[in-house]
């Protein structure tokens, strides 16, 4: 009976750790699979216009045969949504939000009422062997993923030593028996490695930590989501956070997102001084849009941790600046005033 179910991964992880990485990998690299790839928007996986067929508001259709879907609202309906198409897919592959417990999400899969239409075969949680936080405790949604993580791909580890590494796996060790660990960089891996890998059992996870949540709402796992780019699905303010117990972004353990949108241009002297001497030692994550006086191209801004990067391309829309920080215990009043000041002036 299993086999004719539809395999499903769900990709887990903290912020900035990697996952959309780990789905761009899988996207480039899987042959002759049809491939879902559920998402909370198509612009962060950063799919080469050559490669789409044809795309909708929510679904990108891809010349290698995957199609690629946004969760614009409750999970289950867009889970439903791609079941009902009539061409056949192969594999599904979920990526949470980074502030997502994986739990919600995978009774989805496991004991709502798609369980008779699809399998679910593995939890990757993606760890920044960079950014690793030792002070995770057990109510954390960073605990809950190494937790429920069948596979832990441990990334990153190109930027910090044996030293680091073996630390963050003791620690993993200490949160849960026998963990599965790869390492990476760049989240590359063998796909052999985690797909179709059959390592999900029900009967053996754990309920009683959310038992209360998923027996309230085992599908719901809407709400809003958070990504810190245009308008959001990471960590914005708005859209689909996949866990059913975390309502608000700004309750959950702390974290907090500030978004701040301008159609005026920043000065990059400015924006570089706000990022060198203001930005809050608490920022943890932060995606945008930038658009700098000095320069003609569109910035895609990435930060995680202390590192931080700018890609550019070509404007398709019309110019604005619009950028979403992480963190806990923000000044949002503060933040925004900063992020003012960058505005290009002439004086």
């Amino acid at each position: 009976m299993s086999k004719k179910l539809l395999p499903v991964t769900i990709i887990s992880g903290f912020l900035g750790s990697g996952k959309t990485t780990l789905l761009n990998h899988i996207l480039k690299n899987q042959v002759g699979l049809k491939t879902a790839v559920l998402v909370n928007e198509f612009g962060e996986i950063g799919i080469d216009n050559d490669l789409i067929i044809e795309g909708s508001e929510d679904m990108i259709e891809l010349n290698n045969g995957c199609i690629c879907c946004s969760i614009n609202g409750e999970l289950l309906n867009t889970v439903s949504k791609v079941l009902e198409r009539s061409e056949k897919i192969d594999y599904m592959i979920v990526e949470t939000t980074g502030l997502a417990d994986p739990l919600p999400v995978a009774m989805t899969f496991a004991a709502g009422d798609l369980r008779e239409k699809v399998r679910l075969d593995s939890i990757i949680t993606v760890i920044d062997g960079e950014n690793f936080d030792f002070e995770i405790n057990n109510t954390s949604v960073a605990y809950s993923q190494i937790l429920y993580g069948d596979i832990l791909l441990l990334n990153k580890c190109d930027l910090v030593n044996e030293e680091q590494l073996m630390k963050v796996e003791k620690f993993i060790n200490k949160i849960k028996k026998e963990p599965r660990i790869l390492r990476s960089t760049n989240s590359e891996v063998g796909l052999q490695t985690i797909i179709s890998v059959g390592l999900f059992e029900t009967d053996t996870f754990k309920f009683d930590k959310d038992k209360e949540d998923v027996e309230d709402n085992p599908s719901d796992h809407s709400s809003h989501s958070h990504d810190h780019s245009s308008h959001s699905h990471d960590h914005s303010s708005h859209s689909h956070d996949h866990s059913s117990h975390s309502h608000e972004l700004n309750n959950i353990e702390g974290f907090t997102s500030v978004s701040y949108e301008t159609f005026e241009p920043f000065s990059l002297r400015k924006f570089q001084y706000f990022l060198d001497n203001q930005i809050s030692q608490n920022v943890f994550r932060a995606k945008g849009i930038l658009w700098f006086m000095e320069s003609d191209r569109k910035h895609i801004f990435h930060l995680s941790g202390k590192r931080f990067s700018l890609d550019d391309e070509e404007w398709t829309k019309e110019k604005s600046n619009k950028i979403v920080l992480i963190g806990k215990n923000l000044n949002h009043q503060t933040i925004k005033n900063q992020l003012s000041s960058c505005r290009f002036s002439k004086d």
